[in-house]
């Protein structure tokens, strides 16, 4: 797809102007009613649905697909990496009326991390095409990792801080509570952070490790750098009210580890056979029309194994002090 440069500025005013509404909209720290969440959640979908309309009207059906395969991966890993920014509010203790606030910052952390690694994985790309190897083994190791963790069935989790967030709260030192929205305060005539800014570090240096993941996945589906860039921004614009919206069903997708591995060792075989190709083997292509399918099947699929699991697992949760109710009665009957 050949996009202008006036074509690449348009776009960026435009997504800085949505960020800015949006930004106006959380500006004043409140807590975020399911009914405003909802709301924002589709009007988000419905901006990206209209601009992969746009592209399938002004640019084909071969970019659109693109662009909506693309979207939707990146919006099921970002909802999967929501459970990693509970984990950190938990962590952290951040009070609710600020949690959007910190979440805000984070998807503009990660809007510009990915634009970073957008542009060096595109030039690294069009120079040396075995990399396309490299990205299809890691997105197939990962998909491996993401099944090895949902089979541990480990405890709770608990986020831990990393070791160059541990050293900048040494250096600077964390103030012992939240001064509203402030990140920075003056403490015994020091100048200290507030847990906000450790939070918002915290979210920060997280995004990396998320890009990782997702960018090679996209980049599985598209090489177009437009397409890839205008999919992470409108999966990301709408991750703060969805975290809100479905901040409850989160720990609900018992399965969407499984399916996220699916879909990204899915990917992974792509790129090594778009790599063969490339190396003049000839070697089946998977086209955008049958990854889009499989990446929507994988996702309802999960979804509803997911919800029934955990529908039966509240079953049997809510039956066990019942039973054992009765039990007791039975015991103080027979003394």
């Amino acid at each position: 797809m050949d996009v202008s440069p006036t074509l690449w500025v348009l776009t960026i005013v435009g997504l800085a102007a949505l960020i800015a509404v949006d930004f106006f909209i959380g500006r004043k720290p409140h807590d975020v009613s399911i009914k405003e969440a909802g709301i924002w959640t589709i009007v988000w979908i419905v901006l990206a649905a209209l601009f992969g309309l746009g592209l399938f009207v002004f640019a084909g059906g071969q970019p659109s697909g693109e662009f909506f395969a693309g979207f939707i991966t990146e919006k099921s890993l970002s909802v999967d990496n929501l459970f990693v920014f509970v984990l950190i509010m938990a962590k952290f203790a951040v009070p609710s009326q600020y949690q959007q606030r910190v979440l805000l910052v984070g998807v503009l952390i990660a809007l510009v991390l990915r634009a970073i690694f957008i542009a060096a994985g595109a030039a690294i790309l069009a120079s040396f095409a075995w990399v396309f190897y490299l990205f299809g083994a890691f997105l197939i190791w990962t998909a491996w990792k993401l099944i090895q963790e949902a089979r541990a069935d480990e405890e709770e989790e608990e986020f831990e801080e990393n070791k160059l967030l541990k050293a900048v709260e040494r250096r600077f030192g964390v103030a012992d509570r939240y001064h509203g929205t402030k990140l920075w305060i003056q403490e015994n005539g020091k100048r200290v952070m507030t847990p906000m800014l450790v939070v918002m570090l915290a979210i920060g240096s997280t995004d990396v490790l998320f890009a990782l993941d997702s960018i090679p996945a996209i980049f599985g589906l598209t090489q177009d750098p437009y397409i890839v860039f205008t999919a992470n921004a409108f999966a990301l614009m709408g991750l703060r009210q969805l975290y809100f919206l479905i901040g409850g069903l989160l720990r609900r997708l018992v399965h969407l580890s499984y399916g996220l591995s699916i879909i990204l060792g899915f990917i992974g075989v792509k790129l090594v056979l778009h790599a063969l190709h490339e190396s003049g083997v000839h070697v089946p292509e998977i086209s955008i029309p049958v990854s889009l399918g499989v990446i929507c099947l994988v996702l309802i699929v999960t979804t509803i194994t997911s919800l029934r699991a955990s529908k039966k697992q509240a079953a049997v949760e809510a039956a066990q002090p019942q039973a054992q109710g009765e039990g007791a009665s039975k015991d103080s009957i027979e003394a």
